[in-house]
């Protein structure tokens, strides 16, 4: 089983995020290469920071190229991110329809033998995240169910070490910790925000930072170091699962580059081991 997880699209309506990374065609790269990956993804999380400023004309465009996914996907919002425009643009995906369309997105997939389920971390108005106690509340008992289960949202709640993004801070970080180390059937934190790769054991569980697919942040970690990115390629996040059905903890992840917007890899070329 692969699920792979795309994060911080940053989708404009000129192009470009920030003025500077073509973000709409770096999304349009990392769609033609999960199209092209052997094995074929079953699933693509988009976990969140969809649209750059949460503009209509950027989640027609978000949504058009994620249309061209060969596998399905699941959306979640960031703080770039409109609820309501976001569930207007994603209509056909059934899992995010509420009962007002600015309520917080979350749900829970069985399609796959590892139960995926979105949380919403966005506070609307705050680039910081969180999570409600009434989200808490529903997130123990999905928990309590006992299935194997892979969580995704946008915001880490925890810090990283880049100052200017740690400041926002995680509201209820402490309870969220407490209530997965009392589930062991949490496989993976998936999560964005941060523009980088970054992994940490939390609550009990590994968490997972998936890069931006078109802008990261610089890797700058003294205290005081200002807020910004650097035109480095897009990434992705993959994660493989061997045996689904007998070893549903054994989640591997990996993270990837995607080709395009000027950066090319060459290969591959054989590699051969080295006896001494």
């Amino acid at each position: 089983m692969l699920i792979a997880q795309l994060s911080d699209l940053h989708v404009a309506e000129n192009g470009l995020a920030y003025g500077q990374a073509p973000s709409t065609q770096a999304l349009a790269n990392a769609v033609a290469y999960l199209n092209a990956l052997v094995p074929a993804p079953d699933v693509v999380l988009v976990s969140g920071d969809i649209a750059d400023h949460g503009l209509d004309g950027e989640y027609a465009q978000a949504a058009s190229l994620l249309g061209r996914l060969k596998a399905r996907f699941l959306p979640i919002p960031g703080n770039h991110d409109n609820r309501a425009r976001l569930r207007a643009a994603f209509a056909p995906q059934s899992s995010l329809q509420a009962a007002h369309p600015d309520a917080p997105v979350r749900y829970v997939d069985d399609t796959l033998p590892l139960r995926l389920v979105g949380l919403d971390s966005t506070r609307p108005g705050q680039h910081g995240g969180g999570l409600t106690p009434q989200d808490l509340d529903w997130l123990e008992q999905v928990l309590a169910e006992g299935r194997p289960t892979l969580l995704f949202m946008h915001h880490p709640p925890f810090t990283v070490g880049i100052g200017n993004m740690d400041a926002d801070g995680f509201t209820r970080a402490a309870p969220l910790q407490d209530l997965l180390g009392r589930f062991p059937n949490v496989a993976r934190l998936c999560c964005g925000h941060m523009h980088r790769p970054v992994v940490r054991a939390f609550g009990g569980t590994l968490a997972c930072i998936a890069p931006s697919t078109s802008l990261q942040l610089a890797l700058d970690l003294t205290p005081d170091a200002p807020s910004r990115f650097m035109l480095e390629p897009g990434g992705l996040a993959l994660h493989y699962l061997a045996c689904p059905d007998r070893d549903p903890a054994g989640l591997v992840t990996h993270f990837g580059l995607i080709p395009g917007c000027g950066h090319s890899f060459p290969g591959p070329f054989p590699f051969y081991g080295v006896t001494r």
